[in-house]
């Protein structure tokens, strides 16, 4: 089995059976990089392009870690040193990445779609590495593997969302991917960061963050996006951790095996208290690990190479 499409831009584009296969393929790079010698030669002679038009350190560095594991060569762009800041537009710039000898393009960027309208107008592979306020799917694919991982399982946990998801590309990842794989999602946060129109999809809503996180199996905290926020969603930090933080007193009421995951960057103080990050019951380190391994999976299966 492959992929249906040379790109990966949305979870909504993919089936479950793909989303299987990218978790089984990726489990299989996990274990290479367990080995003294952490690189394939899977990829070899492709050239992958990171395109960054927003800041990143972690997704971009493992995009980066993932493409070199591979044996592909790999180009950085930060559009902040690069010609866009003379004016020239995406899809020449994109023209210029294929004319050096681009297979695939890695793009993030901060207007919703704009993966989408590059796939449409160049050949090359495209992974979509963030796109706005829209989607981060190879976030949530990470975030599947380290559940599958962890809890041995997707079908029916129950998995608690956390924070600002209005503003959160990777919750809205989540949320498609999860309940295609059968998981049971919650979402929980202030009224002004919960967008109403998510209830169609089946998620439960819940503004009390004691009452959303009883029995759960995952809890997942998002960052509290201040730079998206125009006005104010809520009165103030203090605040914010005071109702919607994760202290160890809220972890208790989730199931006593649950784990607590997190995207990064973490605010401690504001959605996470350190006691919490930093216990037995975090994963999040095992997210950064396993986003190599997701990502090698990824673009290993976008650039048509079969198994």
């Amino acid at each position: 089995m492959s992929l249906s499409s040379k790109d990966l831009i949305s979870i909504k584009d993919i089936s479950p059976e793909e989303i299987e296969l990218i978790l089984e393929t990726a489990a299989g790079f996990k274990d290479v990089l367990g080995r003294d010698i952490k690189k394939v030669p899977a990829l070899r002679g492709k050239t992958t392009v990171n395109l960054f038009y927003e800041p990143s350190t972690r997704t971009r560095t493992s995009f980066e870690v993932a493409a070199k594991r591979l044996s592909t060569d790999v180009i950085n762009i930060a559009t902040s040193t690069s010609s866009v800041v003379k004016g020239e537009t995406l899809l020449d710039t994109a023209k210029t990445v294929l004319a050096l000898g681009a297979d695939i393009v890695v793009i993030r960027h901060n207007c919703s779609g704009t993966p989408h309208f590059l796939a449409r107008n160049i050949d090359a592979s495209v992974v979509n590495a963030g796109d706005g306020t829209n989607e981060h799917p190879t976030q949530a694919l990470l975030d599947l593997f380290t559940m599958k991982e962890k809890k041995g399982r997707i079908q029916g946990l129950e998995v608690a969302i956390v924070g600002d998801i209005l503003h959160s590309r990777v919750a809205k990842s989540n949320i498609y991917a999860l309940i295609k794989m059968g998981a049971k999602v919650r979402l929980i946060g202030p009224p002004t960061l919960v967008p109403d129109y998510l209830k169609d999809l089946g998620v439960r809503v819940y503004f009390d963050m004691n009452a959303g996180l009883e029995g759960a199996d995952v809890i997942m905290m998002l960052r509290i996006q201040l730079e998206r926020q125009g006005r104010g969603f809520f009165p103030s930090t203090h605040e914010y951790f005071r109702n919607w933080g994760l202290t160890a007193a809220r972890v208790s009421r989730a199931k006593d095996d649950v784990i607590i995951m997190h995207p990064g960057p973490m605010n401690r103080g504001i959605e996470i208290a350190s006691e919490v990050a930093d216990s037995s019951r975090s994963v999040i380190l095992d997210q950064v690990t396993n986003g190599i391994a997701v990502r090698m999976a990824v673009l290993y299966l976008v650039s048509g190479v079969k198994a």
